[in-house]
């Protein structure tokens, strides 16, 4: 029998319509779960119980009267601590945010979560201001794997992503800059969708610019189209914010009765050598590009013939935490990660037209993947070259990196070009490590990602 913790939002959602579960009884099973997992794995940064009860035996009274709220009415979810969630601090990971509120905003995705009827269990982990790709930080410490503890997590979602892998809630809001949700979605063996930019709202605008993204983290694809529904929801608070949808993503993903035949696939396994991949690693991703073309799918292994964009992302990225960080005093500099304030003092250094140049590379990035995309519906890579290492450092002993974008070339090119990009979970290595699998779009085409990875 099915755990309750194991239960995909979907599922749930489907049990309180028949009246077997209760969303109490589920919020319970998902704090009991936390307690579980937190001494070992540190997924989450706050939990509030209490007020998550609070909030399920609302929802438990209006699915006995037959009225639920919303989409995720009793669902338990958690929220990356980048994210404003009122009723508490949102401290991002940093002992220089002030602890005091009035904390009385949530940000547009939380919001709408809100008023579909989620249950909030808590804040989950991040580094300091999400500024790299693992997960530790000097207020809450170091998130571990959910595979292994002693190895990271990922990052910058990486509570999110231990917390839905071990079933401490199903659905959870992450944010990703260069890979964020992605990273740790395949590090953990869950689902994780960069939306197109635009397509879920953001207040307060990140320092990082349009780089930075929300995005679901959860089990499936079926359970990120619900959830994409939700936050995808209007807010005036973000002038970016893209027109309405037609149709929904629970629809999409269905459409044709989820076929993919004749879907034009490009396979690129190295990005035209950017990176070494792990045989493992090349060896899963393989056989996910055999069954899409098993499934229907037009496979042509080629290369998208981009140059690597890695040094006008640290440009673009290290800019954007010394903005972070700008208004700080000594000593609260002091307070700062070592390896943050590193990279902050190197953003400090770029002028404006080192920034512009960087924002030209973007700009010509962003044609060379439109005209690609106008052959291919799809481009497929590994979602990283490698498995989780050891927790607690930036990079891999002994891998000659000396910061995070060294070992993860598949996924910032992607924020720099706006595309829709998904992980998807393929497998694992032969020492237990899940891997993922990438799935890139056209801009505006996160359908399509969507249906292609419930396919998988």
């Amino acid at each position: 029998m099915t755990d309750l913790h194991d239960l995909t939002a979907v599922q749930l959602l489907e049990r309180y319509g028949s009246g077997d579960l209760s969303p109490v009884e589920a919020t319970r099973a998902a704090l009991d779960r936390i307690e579980q997992i937190q001494p070992s794995v540190n997924a989450y940064s706050r939990v509030d119980g209490e007020e998550a009860l609070r909030q399920a035996e609302e929802s438990a009274e209006r699915w006995r009267r037959g009225e639920p709220a919303g989409l995720l009415d009793g669902v338990p979810v958690s929220v990356k601590d980048i994210l404003l969630m009122r009723g508490g601090p949102t401290l991002r990971g940093s002992r220089t945010v002030r602890t005091e509120g009035p904390w009385d905003e949530d940000a547009p995705a939380v919001a709408r979560m809100r008023d579909h009827g989620a249950v909030f269990l808590g804040k989950t982990t991040t580094p300091e201001f999400g500024w790299k790709g693992v997960t530790d930080n000097p207020v809450d410490g170091v998130t571990g794997n959910p595979y292994d503890p002693g190895r990271t997590a990922g990052g910058s979602s990486g509570g999110s992503a231990a917390a839905v892998a071990l079933g401490a809630g199903p659905l959870s809001l992450g944010t990703d800059g260069g890979g964020s949700v992605r990273i740790p979605a395949s590090f953990c063996g869950i689902f994780a969708l960069k939306p197109t930019y635009g397509r879920v709202p953001i207040y307060p605008a990140s320092a990082f610019g349009t780089l930075a993204h929300v995005g679901p983290m959860t089990r499936d694809a079926a359970d990120s189209a619900l959830l994409m529904d939700v936050i995808t929801g209007p807010d005036w608070r973000d002038w970016s914010q893209l027109g309405p949808l037609g149709g929904t993503f629970r629809d999409a993903i269905s459409a044709g009765g989820g076929s993919i035949d004749g879907l034009r696939v490009a396979y690129s396994p190295t990005m035209g050598g950017a990176a070494t991949v792990d045989p493992e690693v090349a060896a899963a991703v393989r056989r996910a590009v055999d069954l899409l073309a098993g499934l229907g799918a037009v496979v042509e292994e080629i290369d998208p013939g981009i140059e690597d964009p890695v040094e006008a992302f640290h440009t673009l990225w290290f800019s954007g935490a010394a903005r972070v960080v700008q208004p700080l005093g000594q000593e609260q500099w002091e307070l700062l990660d070592p390896g943050l304030r590193e990279v902050c003092a190197q953003g400090a250094a770029y002028s404006a037209l080192d920034y512009l140049a960087a924002v030209d590379v973007r700009m010509a990035l962003g044609h060379a993947m439109g005209r690609f995309h106008s052959a291919y519906d799809l481009l497929v890579t590994p979602t990283l070259p490698i498995t989780a290492f050891e927790a607690g450092v930036e990079v891999p002993e002994g891998s000659g990196h000396t910061r995070w974008t060294g070992w993860t070339p598949f996924t910032y090119p992607f924020n720099m070009t706006q595309q829709p990009a998904a992980s998807v979970p393929c497998g694992v290595s032969g020492a237990g490590l899940p891997i993922g699998v990438q799935l890139v779009g056209a801009r505006h085409a996160d359908a399509v990602v969507l249906r292609v990875a419930h396919a998988l």
